[in-house]
């Protein structure tokens, strides 16, 4: 009998989660599988509107408070209830119907509040308070994920109509695809609209920039300058490679190690100031690595013995050095979309290269640009500057990079970087500290 039982509960559950997968990935219904989904709610006694993405969860939980308890923790990893599988397939069903299946076409301001609702109470299943999931370790995909359908609900909606309305503006979560519809239609907006679109560019710059100064600590420093003699001092006594070298003046008779020489530990570092050139393509494809290095930039800005250098370039090329430290004031100067020419943006660079072995140019674009910049590009690397060509520096991966930029540039021993930010924090505080 309990055999009997327990398969009927895993038809039953495979019976809502069909139904879940058939209202993900496809517009129609499936009546038979809608008909068997009603029946068994109806038998759990769980309203109907459980099954209709419709009724968002916080209507749900308003009508019947006590589903408010048994979602919370819902999909956290403990020990749940024995007996209650079904159950707790149905609710899961909601949560996940509600939070991944937004249709298409337009979305109107009312529509996202209630999406970031449903999202809400999807974090609480997880076992955190809504906004939490972004911040916590290991869950750092499925934040990406939730940012992503964010983001795409607002390039469906007049973001106007929210940004006007202080309420909703700070109901947004500030993500990179909300910041790329900010930054592309900066200039439409005025007033209010305008005030609450730059809260939320400072929200999300201040954020990064709180990640990207942590990864620049926790990175290894410059490689020690052994060109010094190492400081005499006992802090600096290597132990050690002492006793080593004067182990041949161990005398057994006395017990003891006579030592005729000192060693101590090289500590001495990179004393002139190092000049980072950053050149950033402004094009909408870019969007994120130019955010991303640009608040980079403001961050080693900051270090002693750091000369930051800012140049923005479409076709044409911007000068931005004299805000280099303000990463929000760069970005709302920034035009996105347009053609590219970086022979414009080396025009202005280049010059600005005084001592080439003490310099790093990292080129951020996807490289759809004039070939003849790659002349410009061995020319620099030849002259002992350090150049770094940036495709992406993200958390998804791999950008569209022009496949003969892509070639050229790793025969000249210049790899494209592409892939996690941790890379380039890495190359730059190895060469500049």
């Amino acid at each position: 009998m309990t055999d009997i039982l327990e398969n009927a509960d895993m038809t039953r559950r495979q019976v809502l989660y069909w139904r879940l997968l058939s209202r993900l990935f496809g517009p129609d219904e499936q009546p038979a599988l809608e008909t068997a989904g009603m029946a068994i709610v109806e038998d759990l006694g769980l309203p109907p509107g459980l099954l209709d993405p419709g009724v968002s969860v916080d209507t749900l939980v308003q009508r019947f408070p006590e589903l408010g308890d048994e979602l919370r923790d819902l999909m956290a990893d403990k020990e749940h209830e024995q007996g209650s599988e079904v159950r707790r397939a149905a609710l899961v069903s909601k949560l996940l119907l509600n939070v991944f299946a937004t249709g298409s076409g337009n979305v109107t301001a009312a529509r996202l509040e209630s999406w970031k609702n449903d999202a809400g109470w999807f974090e609480k299943g997880m076992g955190c308070e809504p906004g939490g999931l972004r911040h916590r370790v290991g869950d750092e995909e499925l934040a990406a994920v939730l940012a992503g359908i964010e983001g795409d609900l607002v390039k469906r909606m007049h973001l106007r109509e929210v940004l006007a309305d202080p309420v909703l503006s700070k109901q947004l979560t500030p993500s990179m695809s909300l910041m790329e519809q900010l930054l592309h239609d900066k200039h439409n907006l005025s007033g209010v609209a305008l005030a609450n679109a730059k809260a939320l560019i400072r929200r999300f710059v201040d954020e990064v920039a709180e990640v990207l100064r942590t990864q620049v600590e926790k990175a290894s420093v410059g490689e020690i300058d052994r060109s010094v003699p190492p400081k005499r001092v006992f802090r600096n006594l290597d132990v050690e490679r002492t006793i080593w070298k004067n182990l041949t003046n161990w005398s057994p008779e006395d017990q003891r190690l006579y030592v005729d020489r000192l060693y101590y530990k090289q500590t001495a570092r990179r004393t002139t100031p190092a000049r980072l050139i950053v050149v950033v393509d402004q094009s909408g494809s870019m969007v994120d690595a130019m955010v991303n290095c640009t608040i980079l930039a403001s961050i080693f800005a900051g270090l002693p013995k750091v000369d930051v250098h800012l140049v923005a370039y479409d076709t044409r090329a911007l000068d931005l050095t004299p805000w280099v430290h303000d990463p929000f004031e760069v970005l709302l100067r920034t035009t996105l979309g347009g053609g590219t020419d970086g022979t414009a943006a080396m025009a202005l660079a280049r010059p600005k290269i005084s001592d080439p072995r003490n310099t790093v140019m990292v080129w951020i674009s996807d490289f759809y640009d004039n070939r003849s910049l790659i002349t410009d590009f061995e020319a620099v690397h030849r002259s002992g500057v350090k150049f770094i060509p940036v495709g992406s520096v993200n958390s998804s991966g791999s950008q569209s990079v022009d496949p003969w930029y892509r070639q050229k540039l790793k025969d000249l021993g210049t790899p494209v970087l592409s892939g996690h930010i941790r890379k380039l924090v890495s190359e730059l505080k190895n060469f500049l500290t």
